[in-house]
Parts: structure tokens; sequence; C-alpha cells
């Protein structure tokens, strides 16, 4: 009997210590803050993110990538959200109940204002294939290229920020989007369109400096805020968010001196 007794109270010591190394497991699982940002965001967030586990180890920050437009047709469906950074206030503002109401008819209401703030600046650039086969050298020459048949454009699509730039700089020039089809191919983000230029598959693109210079192209050409305005990054934690305490800290090291570094190497200017 002593030895069944012995037996028993061991077995409830090991029962014991698994429960409490349990619950010492469960209390060191990282809370996930889940990112949706626009697809010329990825290298730099990617970055950020390693240099961020040393700031806050029990985090793990989640991304997903692509065209703001995407993004944003995903939030406003119900995607789980904590972070949202947009390639272009428009984005956005279709999503924040206090922004441009002229760009949000349906009053949805999925950002906090109170964090909301624009947190980089771009350029749009036209970008070249190793050696600029054509020869294309400024917007301006585009634009006559474009007019006469003798160059393929890569751009995004319209849903797209970087494609609603191009329109712009369309439209600075007289140009009609629509008669220029035969010279012009799409991509439904920014990293889609620096692919087909990577490749070679068109004679240029217009995409985001930043991404000019992760890719390794050669830029041709910057537009001026007169062509298609300024391009600005907003970025706003989510009413939504399953995490926003985590999000606001996350938010608030993005527009600090370190990420600030990481963010200049590759063409931004930090504005937060």
């Amino acid at each position: 009997m002593k030895k069944l007794a012995a037996s028993l109270l061991s077995l409830t010591l090991v029962l014991s210590l698994s429960a409490c190394g349990g619950g010492k497991k469960s209390a060191e699982t990282p809370t996930q803050v889940v990112v949706f940002a626009a697809a010329s965001l990825t290298e730099s967030l990617e970055q950020i993110a390693q240099d961020y586990k040393a700031v806050a180890p029990d985090v793990e920050l989640v991304f997903t990538f692509d065209s703001s437009g995407t993004l944003k047709t995903q939030i406003q469906e119900g995607a789980e959200c904590d972070l949202f950074l947009s390639a272009a206030p428009k984005q956005m503002d279709q999503l924040d109940l206090e922004g441009d109401s002229a760009q949000n008819p349906d009053g949805l209401d999925f950002v906090d204002h109170t964090t909301r703030l624009d947190l980089l600046e771009n350029k749009v650039a036209l970008a070249v294939p190793q050696g600029n086969p054509k020869g294309v050298e400024s917007f301006d020459q585009l634009a006559r290229l474009l007019a006469s048949g003798d160059v393929l454009l890569a751009m995004g699509n319209s849903d797209v920020p970087v494609g609603q730039y191009t329109q712009k700089i369309f439209a600075y020039y007289g140009l009609d989007e629509a008669a220029l089809s035969s010279c012009l191919t799409y991509g439904s983000n920014v990293k889609e369109v620096t692919t087909q230029v990577g490749e070679a598959t068109v004679d240029c693109g217009v995409i985001y400096a930043t991404d000019a210079a992760s890719a390794g192209l050669t830029v041709a050409d910057t537009a001026t805020a007169e062509m298609c305005g300024q391009v600005i990054y907003p970025a706003a934690v989510l009413k939504t968010a399953p995490h926003p305490h985590e999000a606001r800290a996350f938010l608030d090291y993005l527009t600090g001196e370190e990420a600030g570094k990481v963010f200049s190497t590759v063409g931004f200017t930090p504005l937060g």
C-alpha cells in the first residue's frame, strides 16, 4: 500500500508540473499583429520586422502585401487586420469616417482616426529594363512615343494607386488611356509591373522609385507633383483591430529613427 501511495503521489506531482509547464508555454505565445500593407512596402517592412523582434519579442508581425485597393476591399469585407498602410490617401479615406467624405460615400467606419498619420512619401518613377533597349529617357519622350504607338508601357490597374498616379500623368499630357490600349500592359499591384520591367517584357513601366531601387532597375525619370500629385502613404490602426495596443506600438516604432533609416535606404522620405 505504501508503494502504491508513493506512486500515486509521484504521478500527481508530474501532472502538476506538466500543467504548470503548459501554462507557462501558453503565456509565452507571441501576440500576432496583422498588418495589411501596400506591396511597395514589402522589402522595407520585412527588414523592419526583423529589427522589431529585439524591441517587442512577444509580438509576431504577420504581413499581407498587395495593392492598396485589394487590401481596402478585404478589410471592408471583414478580413482580420490590426494596422493598415496604404500607398495613397484614397484607399484610407474610403475606410475612414472622418477622412475625405467624397471618397467614402457609404460612410464606412473602420479607421481609428486618432491613430491616422502620413507615414511616408514616395516618388513615381519611369523605370526601364537593363540596357534600356528602347532608349526611353523621360516622361516627355514617353508621351510622344505613346501618342505615336511606338512603345510598350507597363502600368498598374485603375484600382491600384500606382495605376491611378499613371492615369494622372496621362491627363497631364492630354493622353487618352483607352486610345493607348495597344501600347499598355497592366499589373494588379506595383510588384507585377516591376517584374514586367525587370524581365524586359515591356519597354518601360511606371512604378515607385523605391520599387525600382529594390529591384535594381534604372530610373529614366521621376514625375513631379504637378504631374501626379504627392505620393503619400498614410497608416492607421483599425477600429476592428484584435490587438489595437500592440498595433499602435508598432505604428509608433514605424515613425521612429530606426525604422526611418530602413525606409530611407530604398528612397522613401519618412514623414511620421
